[in-house]
């Protein structure tokens, strides 16, 4: 899946590439939790949630790379640790960060998602529109 989620970065993402990349690996009744703070934040469902999701990621980020990842633990729960470099649309802010995700996995299809940022406000304001307060 992180394989695929590359491929659909590289071609461009949200509108540019085609959501078809990602579908296969995620059950139909797909569930991502995002931390509400952030500006893709909430519970996304579904295939459309998660193609609604990587649109709005493509928004909000210029770019987002994976650049070091661990699994931690494998099985019906996955733990994956992510070292991530960013840089955001609307500022042009490049920051690192961790992200520690449970993925739930069942009949070979992801059916729920929940990433833990380490820190969410500094995502939230190096994404923030200049001018836009918290």
């Amino acid at each position: 899946m992180y394989a695929a989620e590359a491929e659909y970065l590289a071609a461009g993402g949200p509108d540019e590439a085609s959501f078809d990349l990602l579908a296969p690996f995620f059950a139909p009744d797909v569930e991502l939790h995002q931390a509400d703070a952030l500006p893709y934040g909430g519970t996304w469902h579904g295939h459309e949630g998660m193609a609604r999701f990587f649109r709005k990621m493509g928004e909000v980020w210029e770019t987002f790379d994976m650049v070091e990842q661990e699994f931690l633990a494998t099985g019906e729960v996955a733990v994956v640790l992510t070292q991530v470099r960013a840089r955001a649309r609307a500022t042009g802010r490049e920051l690192g960060f961790p992200i520690l995700q449970t993925i739930t996995v069942k009949d070979g299809q992801i059916t729920e998602v929940r990433p833990f940022y380490w820190d969410t406000l500094a995502i939230a304001d190096a994404c923030a529109a200049p001018g836009a307060g918290h």
